[in-house]
């Protein structure tokens, strides 16, 4: 990456194997630029992605969901292979395609050079957030054993509240391959494809590993996603994903909608066998709370 990239590879701890690389639109005369800052897993490229974050004042909301979104794609399609030289091209692509179709303030370009006089930190840091890796954290074993077909989807028994309406669905998942394919087949029921909200979260356990891919997903209902991801650790329950449909009615439910939706996805998670004794989740957790700590400590 030195010998193509040059001074736009900048090496932050060679023996860690933490790196940034600053790209941007135009080398000669950049518009948009954008701090990649990677750490990469003693088990890459064959088990294991990058550890990464995109640094740039400019990207927020949609377009970073959509970029990040589009690096996990290219993660996902060449498993296994080096990836960063793809990764960088890619964002390079989506900065000539943004100078092209506007023009930055003069105060985002003095941000943006001001901003990756900050990469060293900023990757370090980026280097001890857990979240900064969950939506990346596939087991590259339990890929090459996806099982291509479509797994059952099972309903759950409606639950209606002051005209909204919430539903659940349930389906057993081992690959992030199967998680789509589950959305795919909802949203080819109209009704489905119609809620104004689809929630939806995932837990796989990575038996080699002995870890949990998981992800979730709002679908515009603020926070939903991570509260009922947080029902399935407690629940303790492996190789599942739950989506949680809602038709709005009209009618304000405020925190109550919380309550429907974990109220679904628990009722179908029981009734489909998936959930441990309370006392068994309990010890599970704390078990793998005392792990985390123990880890944390020998890491200092």
């Amino acid at each position: 990456m030195a010998a193509i990239y040059g001074e736009e590879w900048c090496v932050i701890d060679d023996c860690a194997k933490i790196f940034c690389i600053r790209i941007s639109d135009d080398i000669d005369d950049p518009k948009w630029t954008l701090c990649l800052q990677v750490m990469l897993p003693n088990e890459y490229p064959g088990t294991a992605p990058p550890i990464y974050q995109l640094n740039a004042p400019w990207l927020k909301g949609q377009e970073r969901a959509d970029l990040s979104n589009s690096l996990e794609e290219i993660y996902i399609q060449n498993i296994g292979e080096s990836i960063l030289y793809l990764w960088v091209e890619k964002i390079r692509d989506v900065l000539i395609q943004k100078s092209q179709m506007t023009e930055p303030g003069q105060d985002v370009k003095k941000k943006t050079e001001e901003e990756d006089v900050q990469c060293e930190e900023d990757i370090i840091l980026a280097c001890h957030l857990e979240n900064s890796v969950k939506a990346l954290d596939f087991d590259i074993s339990e890929n090459r054993r996806e099982i291509e077909e479509l797994p059952p989807i099972d309903h759950g028994i409606p639950i209606t509240d002051r005209r909204s309406t919430f539903q659940a669905h349930l389906a057993p998942v081992v690959c992030p391959k199967q998680v789509k394919m589950v959305l795919a087949k909802l949203y080819e029921n109209k009704k489905i494809a119609s809620a104004t909200h689809n929630i939806y979260a995932y837990r796989i356990y990575c038996e080699d590993k002995q870890t949990f891919l998981q992800d979730c997903e709002d679908d515009g209902e603020t926070a939903a996603g991570g509260r009922l991801l947080h029902l399935m650790e407690i629940l303790n329950v492996r190789n599942v994903m739950v989506v949680v449909s809602r038709w709005y009615g009209g009618i304000l439910l405020g925190p109550d909608r919380f309550k429907h939706i974990n109220n679904c996805a628990r009722n179908i998670l029981v009734e489909k066998d998936y959930t441990n004794s309370q006392e068994e989740s309990s010890k599970a957790l704390g078990k793998n709370k005392k792990v985390r700590k123990d880890k944390k400590r020998s890491e200092h």
